[in-house]
């Protein structure tokens, strides 16, 4: 136990170096003092990003701290175990060492997440495949799959956009995923889902396959910069649809707005405001045209190395089967899952962290 312990205190050490936490108390001493200051409040849309950046500060250094005092306690169980031989105190030392063993695990594969945004917020846009009603069902429930996601992970989860199918479940929705490092984890789900199942749609029971698509793209704030002029935009208002009620508004207040050199289009609806409908699609807008550039730097390098594929139809990255089995099927990683009911309820941090540890090549 005593080796066991070493190591862990070196691992902590190597945590602490990488996150660079005093760089993180000093951040979160001068939020925390802009936090405090007069008139902090005067201006609501600048206080929320500063609460942000608190927030996404107090994610990555309280679980590291918290991992120290678990050390901490981890050395007086060890200590009081060894002194007084009781066998039941030693398994409950163990115990508790083997919990915090696989907390370090977990706390160095988020310091894995090395990309230049991973640690941001992220836009998730899952668009329904060909395929009708069938597709648009898939769609809702892979919403599901990843909102269930979020909240075992803490995350939270707007709506900006949502148009529905014309039956039922969904033809495409763009939210954004809160929290910090949600890009670095949601990246990994980028590409084709596919199912296969027993049709609820279908009268005679067939077996049907589905396509729906999944793209993420980080929020990017000012500290990036993306040209556009606003000659180059076409900006289209339009009243919230929705299925009624409470969803639908009563002035045209929804915002789409086309980027016409590259045809990118972004809209939203979530809020009443149209001012603020307009800011948040420029805010996905510069998150689009920067991972579109991003996209481009990725196809010159796939050209010289070829290890890159396209992310297209007929290309999935993960198969979901129902029917006549029951399996979930990673195409990268070739990981599966017979436990479908669990992956599509949320479940899927394992498939996230297979493709990563395989993209970083660890």
């Amino acid at each position: 136990m005593e080796e066991r312990l070493k190591n862990l205190q070196s691992r902590l050490e190597h945590l602490q170096e990488g996150f660079k936490t005093d760089e993180l108390r000093r951040r979160m001493g001068e939020v925390e003092a802009e936090m405090g200051r007069v008139g902090f409040w005067d201006n609501p849309e600048a206080a929320q990003e500063t609460v942000a950046q608190l927030k996404q500060i107090k994610a990555t250094l309280d679980p590291l701290e918290a991992l120290c005092r678990a050390f901490e306690d981890a050395e007086a169980m060890a200590e009081l175990a060894s002194e007084s031989g009781e066998t039941t105190e030693q398994a409950e030392a163990e115990t508790h060492l083997a919990e915090l063993e696989r907390q370090v695990d977990r706390m160095e594969f988020k310091a894995m997440l090395t990309g230049p945004h991973d640690h941001r917020n992220a836009f998730l846009r899952i668009h329904a495949g060909a395929g009708g009603t069938e597709s648009c069902d898939w769609a809702a429930m892979l919403i599901r799959m990843y909102t269930r996601w979020m909240e075992r992970n803490g995350y939270e989860a707007q709506i900006y956009e949502q148009t529905h199918g014309e039956e039922a479940g969904t033809r495409s929705i763009t939210l954004l995923a809160k929290g910090a490092w949600v890009y670095g984890y949601l990246r990994a789900e980028i590409g084709v889902h596919r199912l296969v199942r027993i049709s609820p749609f279908d009268a005679q029971s067939r077996r049907h396959t589905s396509f729906a698509s999944v793209d993420v793209v980080p929020e990017i704030d000012d500290e990036i910069s993306v040209e556009f002029s606003e000659s180059e935009l076409r900006v289209d208002t339009y009243r919230a649809s929705g299925p009624g009620g409470q969803h639908v508004n009563k002035t045209s207040s929804a915002v789409r707005i086309t980027h016409i050199p590259t045809g990118i289009v972004v809209a939203c609806q979530s809020e009443r405001s149209q001012h603020k409908n307009r800011a948040t699609c420029l805010k996905l807008l510069r998150a689009k045209l920067y991972r579109q550039e991003e996209l481009k730097r990725e196809k010159e390098l796939a050209s010289l190395y070829g290890e890159k594929g396209e992310i297209a139809w007929g290309n999935q990255i993960r198969s979901y089967v129902l029917q006549p089995y029951t399996m979930v099927k990673d195409h990268r990683t070739l990981l599966q899952s017979s436990n479908t009911t669990a992956v599509l309820d949320g479940e899927i941090d394992a498939f996230i962290e297979a493709y990563l540890k395989q993209a970083i090549g660890k």
